[in-house]
């Protein structure tokens, strides 16, 4: 929040002083719940431990006790604990019939007013309305969205009003590395379907 809206304070026609008192909240030693331990959230929680941040995720399926060493991660079998205790909670779950909507109101209501939610996955993850009303009503602190439903939103939506949410559009992996390795993967797949060979990213589709 505080990166988008200093952006704008130092470059307005306008400023004339920065206020001394215009504080933000840190990331090194605060908690992050990580929704969702796949390969992604897993790098998440890889980085995360560079800000000495503490780890806890909540998954299908727990990860084995040295994977969880390595990043000092911390299972919630629970959805709800995890919610209780995070500072900063991350989305990174796919989007199925048992993560639609996932975070609703209630869910929202669980986490800590000072709390900032964080969501990479896919934009229908979250009850929107109940977003909207979280943020104006001040249940959490913030959001961070590079996901939205529809995207992009309506230009009346009413989540584009709101000065605590940063939204951006969908750019997760818009680097040129990252695209150039998504083709490559995409060609490994299809020459291995053409040679009769395990394919290497395959989707299992439930």
């Amino acid at each position: 929040m505080y990166l988008h809206s200093g952006c704008q304070i130092a470059v307005s026609p306008n400023t004339k002083h920065f206020a001394v008192d215009w504080l933000g909240v840190e990331v090194t030693r605060a908690t992050l719940g990580i929704i969702g331990m796949g390969s992604i959230g897993y790098k998440v929680a890889q980085r995360a431990r560079a800000f000495n941040m503490r780890i806890l995720y909540h998954n299908r399926n727990r990860r084995r006790k040295e994977e969880e060493e390595a990043v000092d991660a911390h299972y919630c079998e629970k959805l709800e604990d995890l919610l209780q205790r995070s500072d900063f909670v991350m989305l990174v779950v796919n989007l199925t019939p048992e993560t639609h909507k996932l975070i609703g109101k209630r869910e929202l209501g669980l986490m800590k007013p000072t709390a900032t939610l964080i969501n990479i996955s896919r934009g229908a993850v979250i009850d929107q309305d109940a977003l909207v009303e979280a943020l104006q009503n001040k249940v959490i602190r913030a959001a961070a969205l590079d996901v939205t439903y529809p995207e992009p939103l309506p230009r009346d939506h009413p989540l584009l009003k709101l000065n605590n949410i940063i939204i951006t559009p969908h750019i997760g992996t818009a680097t040129v590395q990252a695209i150039h390795m998504m083709a490559e993967e995409a060609i490994a797949n299809m020459l291995a379907v053409l040679n009769g060979q395990p394919i290497p990213s395959e989707v299992f589709l439930k």
